[in-house]
């Protein structure tokens, strides 16, 4: 079972889609398990202040590292410990895979204009991005995060072959997916998928995977010419 904290100023937003669907059903079946600890319960004042004004000057406001500290010393053991922060590497399916085989995960929600870097240093943080963009908190990155390791757990995906054929994996997109009717307001099922041939098949989807990734993805597609190569 994967252990999961989340240190937050807002743990009443947890688990939010996590409660929901397989990564809910996984939760309540005891896959995994999740655990949002207040960091403003480790506050020093009556206000339960966690931030305070940067250090040289500037604008917002920095979490403190005392906060934040308190909170992470109480709340051991923290296992992985990642903060989802802009600034850090980008998380990707290779990534997600590596944190699917923990057997403890913390996550640190960064608000403000981001954390005491000695709390960082110290606990040995490693920050996380979702995406070449702003959000107004961690949270949602957090979950964002959170919802692609737990389907990776055992038993979470009811067809494991689903998996290993979703994007990113060797590098490619996903090929484009049709269902009944073969025929919709004049748009018709591509007749190789109506064949029953499985070779025909297979030789499609890779086709239209590989054309998906090159015009969506020239990085990828790339990475993926590189990987053919050997």
């Amino acid at each position: 079972m994967l252990k999961v904290k989340v240190f937050t100023i807002f743990p009443e937003l947890f688990p939010g889609f996590l409660g929901h669907s397989l990564t809910g059903r996984a939760l309540n079946d005891g896959r995994w398990s999740l655990e949002a600890v207040n960091i403003r319960d480790y506050a020093f004042d009556k206000h339960a202040s966690v931030d305070d004004t940067p250090c040289g000057g500037g604008a917002g406001m920095v979490m403190r590292a005392d906060v934040l500290g308190a909170a992470l010393k109480a709340n051991k053991p923290l296992g992985r410990l990642i903060n989802m922060s802009p600034r850090g590497k980008p998380l990707t399916q290779e990534l997600v895979k590596e944190l699917a085989k923990e057997s403890e995960l913390s996550v640190i929600c960064s608000r403000f204009e981001g954390i005491d870097e000695r709390v960082l240093e110290a606990y040995e943080a490693e920050d996380v991005c979702i995406g070449d963009y702003i959000l107004t908190g961690g949270e949602q990155a957090a979950q964002i995060m959170l919802d692609a390791v737990v389907r990776l757990l055992p038993g979470v995906l009811g067809n494991a072959e689903s998996i290993a054929h979703e994007s990113f994996e060797n590098y490619l997109l996903e090929h484009p997916q049709y269902t009944r009717p073969a025929e919709w307001e004049g748009r018709v099922v591509p007749d190789v998928l109506m064949s029953g041939h499985h070779k025909k098949i297979a030789d499609w989807r890779l086709r239209k995977s590989e054309e998906v990734t090159q015009a969506n993805r020239p990085d990828l597609w790339k990475k993926y010419l590189d990987f053919k190569q050997g």
